[in-house]
């Protein structure tokens, strides 16, 4: 497809190219594309930083900080350069789709298209439809993202829509863990041994706390802050590790980890003194269970209130866009192996020692009295 690559510069929209460029001479390399073919890829590439040339796109994907009055900004000064009924896409991971659209002059044609991070790597787009979202559009979006070669799932609009509302709670029981004083090697193996990539503090080091404490920001200004939970803890962790400490994650010089310039990784070691606690006893099988449990909530919450369309895109998001352990068959499959009743039970049993972050949904309560499994 023929690209504009527009950045807030000539030498940043450069470094966009040649970043497409790094990937292509290594396919190159391993004999799946000819050189020829790598530059008739990167012809169809024209990095910018003049507005002036996104005129006549058919479709424009902004992909700006999440911040709601930047995203307008962006919105209003460049929307008006698409073709006649082109489509307006917000590559945002947690903003809602409605509240973006209002900077629009047709917010029929504005729609949520998330990419995920490497974007070169990870299979998923999570479209997301606003309230004036037509169908058009949606189809539209959808035929874009078959075109890319990727995995499109369909969403309602939601703040964080499914993903990011679903991995957050990963993160966000890791940092409980971590406050509560359990080891930071051993809350990062239990976040594998239920299956995930990577623990919870490495992979936040990676999305950056930074960017989370800025986030946490936009949704104060929104008066969404609590929407999904108490994010106490969370903040006030935050705000030690970046307020006072200047770790703001992997790409600010360092968060949970510290980075040595070979690629190597170890817990950054005052971890160990803001929070670890040498005498306090964890259950290794409620740390597995709280970290897993939490997304698996979140996905049932997610359906419950119809963010989810159907259950194959909760199970297929949180595989192929939020790496949810592969045995689980998705989150939500999970609830159907592991046992209706029994999950109930468990639940109730972590609500009792944990909060009332783990009590059952509703959902889940009635598929458990019916006996009907999700499908």
């Amino acid at each position: 497809i023929e690209v504009v690559l527009k950045d807030i510069s000539e030498e940043a929209a450069g470094k966009g190219k040649a970043y497409s460029e790094k990937l292509l001479e290594k396919q190159v390399a391993r004999g799946r594309m000819t050189e020829d073919g790598k530059n008739r890829v990167l012809e169809l590439i024209k990095p910018t930083a003049s507005d002036a040339d996104l005129q006549g796109c058919d479709l424009i994907i902004e992909a700006v900080f999440e911040n709601m009055d930047l995203k307008h900004r962006i919105t209003k000064a460049t929307e008006g350069y698409l073709a006649d009924n082109g489509i307006w896409g917000s590559n945002t991971s947690t903003l809602p789709i409605t509240e973006l659209a209002q900077a629009s002059g047709k917010p029929e044609n504005f729609i949520g298209i998330h990419f995920f991070s490497p974007v070169d790597k990870m299979p998923l787009v999570e479209i997301i439809c606003g309230e004036k979202t037509s169908d058009e559009t949606l189809a539209r979006a959808f035929d874009y993202t078959r075109q890319i070669r990727k995995t499109p799932i369909v969403v309602n609009d939601s703040m964080g829509f499914f993903t990011s509302r679903t991995f957050g709670t990963y993160l966000d029981e890791g940092v409980r863990l971590l406050n509560e004083g359990a080891h930071p090697v051993q809350i990062e193996a239990m976040g594998k041994a239920i299956g995930m990539p990577v623990g919870p503090l490495a992979v936040y080091d990676e999305v950056s706390l930074e960017l989370s404490r800025k986030a946490q920001e936009t949704w104060k200004e929104m008066g969404v802050l609590d929407k999904w939970g108490d994010g106490t803890v969370l903040r006030s962790v935050i705000d030690t590790m970046v307020g006072e400490h200047g770790r703001g994650g992997r790409h600010h010089g360092g968060g949970f980890y510290e980075y040595s310039a070979d690629g190597g990784k170890a817990i950054w070691p005052g971890l160990f003194d803001l929070y670890y606690k040498p005498d306090a006893q964890f259950s290794e099988q409620d740390m597995k269970d709280r970290l897993l449990f939490r997304p698996v909530i979140e996905s049932l919450k997610c359906l419950e209130t119809n963010v989810l369309r159907s259950v194959a895109d909760g199970n297929i998001g949180s595989i192929m866009g939020i790496g949810a352990p592969v045995w689980t068959g998705g989150y939500i499959q999970f609830v159907n192996t592991y046992g209706l009743q029994h999950f109930v039970d468990r639940c109730r049993e972590l609500e009792q020692k944990y909060g009332e972050r783990f009590a059952p949904p509703q959902i889940a309560l009635d598929h458990a009295a019916s006996g009907e499994i999700f499908a």
